[in-house]
């Protein structure tokens, strides 16, 4: 997605969240728990809107906290669906339900998301999406490739010559690790 080294910057919402996150390392559970659930709510929409409501679903989905999500019923399925400020799809919604369980279960065998998701590195491309399936649901090809391009596991967020690129270097990115070669097998 390095076209986005030529759109975001300076604009008002691509531009912080291309300069200061997208490629850059992640392990924090909530912000772990808040891309794959941000990826998820893209699917078949623009970055664009997705961005504008993620505060919204932020405060929709109790800051990520993935316990309070995974605790869901039929009442907050019904809360969310009525919420006109986050993305109103109720297969997206109970998809974000369901893999907030299933971190609970992950937390428990392996310490935490962050931990799980290093115990794969490094994978190719499909064989990520082949761990991801397995693992969660509503997962398809551009919301895994997503998901680990903007935590750093994936290349390809920033062009060498995008001014983002050095730093994003510095912190010395999992699929760095490997080298880029290594996924464009």
């Amino acid at each position: 997605m390095s076209w986005y080294c030529d759109l975001a910057p300076n604009h008002p919402i691509h531009g912080p969240y291309h300069d200061l996150e997208y490629g850059f390392p992640q392990d924090d559970e909530k912000a772990l728990f808040e891309r794959l659930c941000l990826e998820i709510f893209q699917a078949g929409l623009s970055w664009l809107i997705v961005l504008k409501k993620r505060s919204a679903l932020a405060a929709a989905f109790d800051g990520f906290d993935v316990d309070r999500v995974a605790g869901y019923g039929e009442a907050e399925i019904a809360r969310l669906m009525a919420d006109a400020g986050i993305i109103r799809n109720r297969r997206k919604i109970e998809a974000v339900i369901e893999n907030a369980r299933r971190l609970v279960v992950i937390r428990s065998r392996h310490g935490s998301f962050a931990a799980w998701i290093a115990s794969h590195h490094p994978l190719t491309k499909p064989d990520w999406v082949k761990v991801f399936k397995g693992a969660f649901v509503f997962m398809g090809v551009e919301v895994v490739n997503e998901f680990l391009m903007s935590i750093g596991y994936l290349p390809g967020t920033h062009r060498e010559s995008c001014p983002v690129y050095p730093r994003l270097l510095a912190l010395d990115p999992p699929w760095m690790r490997v080298g880029a070669a290594f996924y464009a097998q």
